[in-house]
C-alpha cells in the first residue's frame, strides 16, 4: 500500500480549488481537510471533496491526522500561518509568492527548521516540460554561455478583478501588483535559468486601474552575476492579454518559452525539441488554469521529499530569491536608482 502524506488546505479562494484538484491526483497524498473563516466556502469545499472543515485555524492545527498543510491565502498572511503550521508539527507548502517581505520570510524558515519540517512554495511551472527539457541542455552545455535572458508577463486584469477582494492591490496583503502577483512565475524561472542578479534598475507605473495602491505595469534591467544582462516585464494592462514568455540566448543556442511551451529552440549543434508537452494552456486573461499537471508534478516531489526525508525542488531558500528579486525593482522604482542585490 502506498505511503501517504495527509494534507489540509488553509484558504477557501478561487486557487484552493486548483490545489485541491492536484493533490488528490497525487499518489502519496490524502487530502484530509479544510480551513477558512468563510463558513460558506469552505462548506462547499469539504462537500464537494469529501473532507472535514474548519472555522478554527487552531481546531484545524490540532488534528493530528494532518500531516501537511498547504497555504492558499492572501500573500501577506503566508509566514504568519505557516509559523503556527510549523509550531504545530505541520509540513508547510505556501502559495506564491512565499510572503511579501524578508523579514517574514526568514522568520518562516527557521520556523520550519526548527520544528524539523519540510517548507516548500508553489512554482509549478519549473515543473513544465518547457522548463525542465531547458534545464537539462544547460545543465549538459548545450547553451554554452548564457548572454541574455527576459521574463516578460503581458497579460490583463480587469478592475473587477481587483474589485473583488479588499487585500487585492494592496502593499498591506498583496505585497505589490503586477510582479509580486502575477509575473513572479517567470521571474522565478528566469532566475532558475540564468542565476543570481546582481543589479536591477526600474521603472513601475498605475496606468490602466483605480483603487488600488501598487503597481499595474513594471520594468526593470537587469544585469546577472555571471555578467549578462536581461529585461523584466510585468504587466496587467495588456488587453485583453497576450503571453508569458521566457527568452534564453546563449552563445551556442537559444530557447523561447511562450505560454508554458516552447516556442524556438535553436542550437548550433543541431540539437532538435522533442516536443513532448501536453497541453497546458492559460487563459491570460482570466488566469483560469486548464490543466493542473504543473501542480500535481510539484506535489507529488513535495510528498516525495516528506516520505523520502529530502528537501523538495523548490526550498523556502529558493522561493526567497525571486522575492528578494523583486522587492529591489520595487526599491530601484522608488529611489530612481540602479539597486545591488
Amino acid at each position: 500500500m502506498t505511503q501517504k502524506v495527509k494534507v489540509g488546505i488553509v484558504g477557501s479562494g478561487s486557487i484552493a480549488n486548483t490545489h485541491m484538484k492536484s493533490i488528490i491526483e497525487v499518489p502519496n497524498a490524502e487530502l484530509v481537510a479544510v480551513y477558512s473563516r468563510n463558513k460558506e466556502t469552505v462548506q462547499k469545499l469539504a462537500d464537494t471533496y469529501n473532507i472535514t472543515p474548519y472555522t478554527d485555524y487552531q481546531d484545524f492545527l490540532t488534528n493530528a491526522g494532518i500531516e501537511m498543510v498547504a497555504i492558499v491565502t492572501p500573500s501577506g498572511t503566508h509566514a504568519e500561518l505557516g509559523i503556527a503550521a510549523a509550531k504545530a508539527g505541520k509540513h508547510v507548502v505556501v502559495e506564491k509568492p512565499i510572503d511579501i517581505t524578508i523579514d517574514k520570510t526568514n522568520q518562516l524558515i527557521d520556523a520550519c527548521k526548527q520544528a524539523n519540517v519540510t517548507l516548500s512554495c508553489i512554482f509549478q511551472h519549473r515543473f513544465d516540460e518547457a522548463v525542465q527539457d531547458v534545464k537539462k541542455v544547460l545543465n549538459e552545455g548545450e547553451f554554452g554561455q548564457l548572454n541574455f535572458g527576459a521574463a516578460r508577463t503581458t497579460i490583463y486584469r480587469s478592475q473587477e478583478y481587483y474589485d473583488s477582494g479588499a487585500w487585492r492591490g494592496t502593499w498591506e496583503l498583496d505585497g505589490g501588483g503586477a510582479l509580486i502577483n502575477q509575473s513572479i512565475h517567470y521571474i522565478d524561472l528566469l532566475l532558475y535559468v540564468m542565476g543570481p542578479v546582481d543589479e536591477v534598475y526600474a521603472y513601475t507605473a498605475t496606468r490602466a486601474h483605480e483603487r488600488i495602491e501598487v503597481e499595474d505595469i513594471a520594468v526593470a534591467t537587469v544585469k546577472f552575476k555571471s555578467g549578462a544582462l536581461g529585461l523584466i516585464e510585468g504587466n496587467t494592462t495588456a488587453y485583453p492579454g497576450f503571453s508569458t514568455t521566457l527568452d534564453i540566448f546563449g552563445t551556442n543556442g537559444s530557447v523561447i518559452i511562450e505560454n508554458d511551451h516552447v516556442k524556438e529552440w535553436k542550437f548550433k549543434s543541431g540539437l532538435e525539441y522533442e516536443n513532448k508537452q501536453t497541453e497546458m494552456e492559460t487563459n491570460v486573461s482570466s488566469n483560469i488554469v486548464k490543466s493542473n499537471q504543473s501542480f500535481v508534478k510539484q506535489y507529488t516531489d513535495i510528498t516525495q521529499a516528506i516520505l523520502e526525508n529530502r528537501e523538495p525542488l523548490v526550498t523556502g531558500e529558493e522561493a526567497k530569491k525571486s522575492l528578494e528579486l523583486i522587492l529591489a525593482i520595487y526599491q530601484s522604482a522608488r529611489d530612481g536608482r540602479p539597486v545591488k542585490l
